[in-house]
Formats: structure tokens, C-alpha cells, sequence
């Protein structure tokens, strides 16, 4: 796998940018300048059939914006194979420190009079935290927008089924669309954040200024239950002062990430130190066998039932508001198309409705990952494991809590005559519920309606995930504003091998230059310089935290 020099990748992104965000207040640029530019051949539109209808573009700087973004699109995209070719592996480490500062010099880009990369340090559940990047643009506008980011992805575990090297950012063809990129990263989530410093890069070359001052915070952690971030917003809280929203998702579901091992020495038989040759099973136990015999206890139905005793006591049911919204969205919800982008065969239901129903409001207990004993691939080599880990993630609603399942599990493994097996918790992310009747979703609903409702969230083929919703909605801090977010543009794969996100668009699915212009567009409502803003929506049912899109 190619790796890249990491001091390099920020230097050359950093001198792009500087491209794309100098100008003389206006759409032109130099002809020297866009003649040293990349030659990519982007375009714009690709073949989306929805374009922005142009009556509702009010304001004046906005055409010229849409100019800008789309004669300099080839430099936009090669913004982003930059960023993805630097590696930000929090679960190994890898290039962690240098993407930090890499983001930092993203926002000094742009202006911000403040940047700094923060250490958080240790966090509440043991581990090191990584770096969080901050950074204040006061614009000297009315309102001001947190936005979030994380700049950390996860591991590349199959290599040899990537079509492109992962670290490569290589623009190939993929139904329906002419030009998509691949890369670890391209999705989630460097693919939106791009799109969306380069419409606020576009905006500044044009105006010389933003329609919103905006308070960056970046995590390296996302990956890893945004244990830095949990930190850095608790301690941290006063640097968020007079901020009226964030643009982020909306709502999320909670999540909590918990590690079991089984080991001889804590059983009390089998291998008490280390492994042993695979010979002596015939007549030693193993704590393997026996981790596996724990893990079928815990759920049934082919893993899609939870056997933990409470563990559904405290989920609230849908209401009939909630039951109505998700049959109304299964109306046009294509199956095939949604497992295609997910890179399944098919979900658990062949029924829209219930597949959105179990994303949207469903529980789970995955098995994300076990290993121990002889883990080469191929060939032999007689292995009696002395230690076996398991790790797992619980999806879950409101009302139930993190702390409360682990509880659960721990008084279930110990009737079951399993306390010797230690339960160790990576993290927990809560539930957030948001409420969409508020200005800053308004104005967003009001940009998609501009757009044609071309474009969507980032994330293709899915509904929910989680993100860190609860430190800026009143969970562990004094943080609670509104979030959401106008998302154009198109991807899939997260998390899986040829991760990717659509550069031209096809169909309502929007491309890059379109995407740009949707958070352009949707800065300018939110600002309240590019006319009226939809009605009011109405309230969010009060059990529904999802609507993310996110780990």
C-alpha cells in the first residue's frame, strides 16, 4: 500500500487552497492563475437532471459564487485527493498528527484569526485522547455556526479488494455516475468537509467575506467514540460562547463499544500464561470454545435479537407521527439500489418500510471483530489460545442508556457463570434528539427546495449511525443549540473497501460543484441575505434520535 509524505501532502493542499481562495472580490482570477491550475476535466454537472432554480437566488454574490465554483472544480477535487492521501487511521495512529495539523492549516486558509490543535489528553475511559484542531472566523456577521468535523477514518482491512489504492484519491467510472473518487476517507468524511471548505473558500474569494462567523472543531476520535472530543468540549466549553447553531447532522441514535476477553488465567483453566501448542486440546481446555459458547447466549435469531434480560426495557416505541413519516419515506426507498451502494446482497427485510424502520429506530449487537490464537492467513500451525477478545457495538434509543447496558450485560454474563470474563468499555456516545423547528433547519429546507431536492446526506444506502450530537445538545456540557445541515453530493461504501464520492453527479444524485453551491446557498439563508425561509416545521417526534448518518 503507498504511503505519502505527509509534510508534502500539507504544503501542496495548502498551496491549492491559497489558489482557490485568492481573488479580487470578484469571480475572476488571474489568467496566470487558472491556466497553472489542474486539468482534470470536471464537469460541473455531470449529468444530474436537477439544477438550482435560479429565482430563489436573491442574492447577488451567489451566481458569482456558483461561477467561481464551477471554473475552478478541477482544483477543488484535486483538494481532496490531497487530503486523501494523507492517511488519519485513529485506530492505528497513523498519520494522526500530521492530518491535525494539516486541518489547521485548512482554517488558516481560510482566515480564521484563531487555530490551535489541542491535546486533550487522557479521557474518562482510559485511553489517550487525539489531537482536536479549533479555529474562530469571526466574519463580523450576525450569527455564528459551529461546524463539526472529523478528520480521523478508519483502518484499511482489505486491501486486495480495493480497485484503487486506498491512499491514491484515483477518479474512476462507476454507474451511474461518469466520475466518482475512491479512497479511505472519501465518504466519511472527508469527501462533505471538502466540499464544504472549498464553498467557503468560493464564497471569500468572490465577497471577501463570509454571510457567518464559524467556530471549527475537528476530531481525530470519531472512530473511536469521540472519546477526545467528549473531553475537549467539557473542558473546553467556553470557546463555543455566542454560537446560534452547528451545522451537523441532526439527531443521532446512541452507541456504546465494549471489548470481552476470556482468558485461562482469569478461568482458572486452559493456558494460565501464554498459548500452547494446539496438541495438547486433547486434554486441556479452551477458553476460546468457551468465549464462543458465551457470545451464543447473547443473542438469538441469527444475531438479530439481544438475550440480554431488561435490555428493551426502557426503548420507547415509535409514535404514530414516526410510524407515518418512515411509511411515507419507504414510498420511494429503493431497496436494490440502497444494498448496491451499501455493498450487500440484500438487508434482513425485503420490506422498505421495516428496513427503515430498523435503521432508523432499531437496536443491535454487533460482532465487529475477535481474534487470538494463530491469526496468519493460510497454512497450518497448532495454536491452543490462551486469551480471547471479542469486541462489539450496541446501537440503541431513547430512553436507554450506555451505562445501563453494560450493567445488564455484566449481571447476565455472571448468572450465566461467566464472571471471569472481563468487559472492558472503548466509549459511549448518547442518544441526542433535535428538534427541526428552528431557523437553522428551516433555512436548510428551504436550500434543498432551491435545488430541486437533489443530493440528500452524505452517506448513500443507509439510515442511521452515530456522531457526538449530545456534547452540543445539553449531554455533558452547557452546549445545546440546533443542528443541521444542507448536504448535496453522493457516496457510499464507509467504513468497507472502495469507499467513494461522486465528483460529477448523475440523475437527483449531486456532484461536487453542486454540492459546493448547496452550502453556499444554505450559509447566504441561514445569514438571512437571500430571501424568505420555509414554514415552520413541525416538531420532532419526541423518540426519534435518529436521522445521522455517521459511524
Amino acid at each position: 500500500m503507498k504511503k505519502f509524505v505527509s509534510l508534502v501532502s500539507v504544503a501542496t493542499l495548502a498551496l491549492s487552497l491559497a489558489a482557490c481562495g485568492k481573488g479580487d472580490g470578484g469571480a475572476n482570477t488571474s489568467a496566470s492563475a487558472e491556466s497553472a491550475g489542474p486539468k482534470l476535466g470536471i464537469r460541473p454537472y455531470g449529468d444530474e437532471t436537477v439544477k438550482p432554480d435560479m429565482s430563489k437566488i436573491k442574492n447577488g454574490d451567489l451566481p458569482k459564487v456558483f461561477d467561481y465554483i464551477d471554473k475552478h472544480i478541477d482544483e477543488h477535487v484535486v483538494n481532496l485527493q490531497k487530503w486523501i492521501q494523507q492517511p488519519s487511521i485513529s485506530n492505528t495512529g497513523e498519520g494522526i498528527q500530521e492530518s491535525a495539523e494539516m486541518v489547521k492549516g485548512f482554517f488558516d486558509q481560510l482566515g480564521c484569526q484563531k487555530t490551535q490543535v489541542f491535546e486533550p489528553g487522557k479521557t474518562k475511559w482510559g485511553s489517550q485522547a487525539n489531537p482536536v484542531v479549533y479555529a474562530k472566523c469571526d466574519e463580523g456577521a450576525k450569527k455564528t455556526l459551529i461546524v463539526y468535523w472529523q478528520y480521523d477514518t478508519m483502518p484499511v482491512t482489505q486491501p486486495d479488494l480495493w480497485k484503487a489504492p486506498p491512499f491514491e484519491g484515483r477518479l474512476v467510472e462507476q454507474a451511474p455516475f461518469k466520475k466518482v473518487l475512491i479512497g479511505r476517507g472519501a465518504t466519511n468524511s472527508k469527501g462533505p468537509e471538502m466540499t464544504f471548505l472549498n464553498a467557503v473558500m468560493s464564497i471569500k474569494a468572490v465577497s471577501g467575506k463570509l454571510p457567518v462567523n464559524l467556530i471549527f472543531v475537528a476530531e481525530g476520535d470519531e472512530e473511536r467514540m469521540d472519546i477526545g472530543l467528549n473531553k475537549f468540549m467539557t473542558e473546553h466549553m467556553d470557546l463555543f460562547k455566542g454560537a446560534d447553531g452547528v451545522w451537523g447532522p441532526g439527531g443521532s441514535e446512541g452507541c456504546v463499544f465494549v471489548e470481552l476477553t476470556t482468558s485461562g488465567h482469569k478461568w482458572g483453566r486452559g493456558p494460565d500464561y501464554s498459548d500452547i501448542h494446539g496438541a495438547f486440546k486433547l486434554a486441556v481446555d479452551s477458553p476460546a470454545w468457551r468465549h464462543i459458547e458465551m457470545l451464543s447466549k447473547l443473542t438469538t435469531d441469527g444475531g438479530n435479537k439481544i438475550a440480554i434480560p431488561g435490555f428493551y426495557d426502557d426503548l420507547l416505541p415509535p409514535t404514530k407521527e414516526q410510524e407515518a413519516a418512515l411509511r411515507k419515506a419507504a414510498e420511494n426507498y429503493d431497496l436494490k439500489r440502497a444494498a448496491q451502494n451499501l455493498g450487500i446482497t440484500r438487508f434482513i427485510s425485503d420490506d422498505p418500510y421495516t428496513v427503515l424502520k430498523m435503521l432508523r429506530t432499531g437496536t443491535s449487537m454487533n460482532l465487529d471483530g475477535i481474534w487470538g490464537g494463530n491469526m496468519f492467513a493460510g497454512g497450518s500451525g497448532a495454536i491452543l489460545p490462551n486469551k480471547i477478545t471479542s469486541k462489539h457495538n450496541f446501537r440503541y434509543q431513547p430512553n436507554m442508556t450506555g451505562p445501563d447496558i453494560v450493567a445488564k450485560l455484566r449481571k447476565y454474563l455472571d448468572q450465566l457463570g461467566y464472571k471471569d470474563v472481563e468487559i472492558n468499555v472503548v466509549g459511549d456516545v448518547p442518544w441526542a434528539i433535535r428538534d427541526q423547528n428552528n431557523d437553522l433547519a428551516k433555512s436548510n429546507a428551504y436550500t434543498r427546495s432551491i435545488f430541486g431536492g437533489g443530493g440528500g446526506m452524505p452517506f448513500a444506502g443507509g439510515g442511521g449511525g452515530y456522531w457526538p450530537a449530545y456534547v452540543f445538545s445539553g449531554k455533558e456540557t452547557n452546549i445545546d443549540l440546533p443542528i443541521s445541515a444542507a448536504y448535496g453530493g453522493a457516496g457510499g461504501n464507509a467504513h468497507a473497501a472502495n469507499e467513494w464520492y461522486a465528483i460529477e453527479g448523475a440523475g437527483k444524485q449531486l456532484g461536487m460543484a453542486s454540492g459546493e453551491k448547496v452550502v453556499a446557498t444554505a450559509l447566504y439563508n441561514y445569514a438571512g441575505l437571500n430571501g424568505p425561509i420555509a414554514p415552520p416545521a413541525p416538531p420532532k417526534p419526541a423518540n426519534s434520535a435518529n436521522g445521522a448518518s455517521g459511524s
